[in-house]
């Protein structure tokens, strides 16, 4: 037990790790986001393969699963896209405006009723984004892309949760991976005609950090989720991950001095958002709610 609980811990370490490439990583958003699907679905289809784990699925399936990937592409657009206009800390904290598009979005989709509760924790977080917001005007367009990425964020965990019913979560995440891959590839050539870049050749450094984000913060991440997982609780791996943020917005502080760069109302902000997870955490506890295992939520990132 105590080697998977130091294991969960290295998970969100490295899960942390995710904006902090995208901060290191000199290529555009788009570009990122196809470098890191490409290499991430070469990676596990070459993994699965030598595990003898890669199972034939239908094309109607392929395309079923492709197409949650494609929300997991834009998501991650939007993500990065965030920490390029504005920095590393702005983007992950945006990701706490999950739970309430989840409050909103979760009972639309499978048609139950709102839960009050939920949306008014929820507002807890979205007042510290409003006050970031107005009083950190140089950063608006970060955060709003910020806001966007969180909402598909939200609507991929949804989506792939009703759709994942049936498939092994290995098959899951090769065929999201390679339908995010296709997809960003058909929108790319149109996204760097409105964005001009110099080249979509990445240098040496921006190949490294590629690799790692590929390997490390995709591959080996879902590897260890799912040895985590088969030791302990969903409910404790999901709380445990609150504390990704944190440990992405320590790492930007100590490589890009992000301190330097966030006022006052960032912190009043964020101490709002931290404030809303210890009151959804007290309910679920309360409630004693049991949270439904997915690695696919730490895809979010």
């Amino acid at each position: 037990m105590k080697e998977a609980f130091v294991k969960l811990h290295l998970s969100i370490l490295i899960a942390g790790g995710t904006g902090i490439f995208g901060r290191l990583i000199t290529l555009n958003e788009a570009l990122l986001v196809w470098y890191r699907m490409m290499l991430a679905t070469l990676m596990f289809a070459v993994l699965l393969a030598l595990w003898k784990k890669l199972r034939r699925v239908t094309v109607r399936d392929v395309m079923k699963i492709g197409g949650v990937g494609l929300l997991l592409s834009a998501h991650w657009l939007f993500f990065y896209g965030s920490i390029k206009e504005a920095n590393v800390s702005i983007g992950v904290v945006c990701l706490s405006l999950m739970s309430i598009f989840t409050a909103l979005f979760e009972p639309a989709i499978n048609r139950h009723r709102i839960s009050v509760r939920e949306v008014l924790f929820s507002l807890v977080a979205v007042a510290g984004i409003v006050l970031i917001f107005h009083f950190d005007t140089r950063y608006r367009l970060g955060i709003c892309m910020g806001v966007v990425s969180s909402a598909l964020a939200s609507l991929f965990t949804i989506v792939n949760k009703k759709v994942s019913a049936g498939y092994t979560s290995s098959t899951m995440l090769l065929y999201e991976m390679a339908g995010g891959f296709v997809g960003i590839s058909c929108v790319l050539p149109f996204y760097l005609h409105r964005f001009p870049v110099d080249t979509i050749v990445p240098g040496l450094k921006d190949i490294v950090y590629l690799l790692c984000l590929a390997s490390v913060c995709t591959v080996a991440l879902y590897i260890l989720q799912i040895q985590v997982l088969k030791k302990v609780s969903a409910f404790t791996v999901n709380l445990s991950y609150n504390l990704e943020p944190v440990y992405s917005i320590i790492g930007a502080m100590i490589i890009f001095h992000e301190a330097r760069d966030l006022g006052a109302s960032f912190y009043f902000g964020l101490g709002l958002i931290v404030l809303s997870v210890v009151f959804q955490t007290c309910s679920v506890l309360f409630h004693q709610k049991k949270i439904t295992p997915s690695v696919y939520v730490k895809w979010k990132r």
